[in-house]
C-alpha cells in the first residue's frame, strides 16, 4: 500500500474570535512573483489569477500586518512598480523556513508509519 500524509499550515490573524487568513502558500507564491517581477500585475498573470483577486490578497495581507508587506510606487521614469518591503521579507523567509520544517515533519511522520 501506498500512503502519503498530506496538510497545509498558514498563518491567520484573530480579532473578535474570527479568523481571517493571513498567510497561507498562494500568498507566499503571490509575494515571491512579486518580489521578481516587480508588479501586482505580472505577479497575478503569473500565477493565472486576476488582478483584482492578487490586489485582494496584498490588500489584505497588508492591513493584518502589523507595517505593509508590499507597497505600490506610481509615476516615475518607468511608470512605478510594485516591492516587498523589509517587513514582506521577513515574512517570506520565515514563512518558507515554516513551510520546509512542515514537509519535514510531514515526511517523518510518513516514515513512522507502521
Amino acid at each position: 500500500m501506498n500512503l502519503r500524509i498530506n496538510g497545509r499550515i498558514w498563518l491567520e490573524t484573530f480579532s473578535n474570535d474570527t479568523a481571517e487568513r493571513f498567510m497561507g502558500i498562494g500568498r507566499l507564491e503571490l509575494l515571491g512573483h512579486i518580489q521578481r517581477t516587480g508588479s501586482i500585475n505580472q505577479a497575478a498573470k503569473a500565477m493565472n489569477m486576476s488582478y483584482k483577486r492578487a490586489w485582494e490578497m496584498v490588500h489584505s495581507m497588508n492591513t493584518q500586518a502589523n507595517t505593509p508587506l508590499v507597497v505600490t510606487q506610481t509615476g516615475g521614469e518607468k511608470g512605478g512598480g510594485t516591492i516587498i518591503t523589509a517587513e514582506g521579507e521577513k515574512y517570506l523567509n520565515h514563512y518558507r523556513g515554516l513551510q520546509d520544517r512542515f514537509q519535514k515533519f510531514l515526511a517523518d511522520e510518513l516514515a513512522n508509519l507502521p
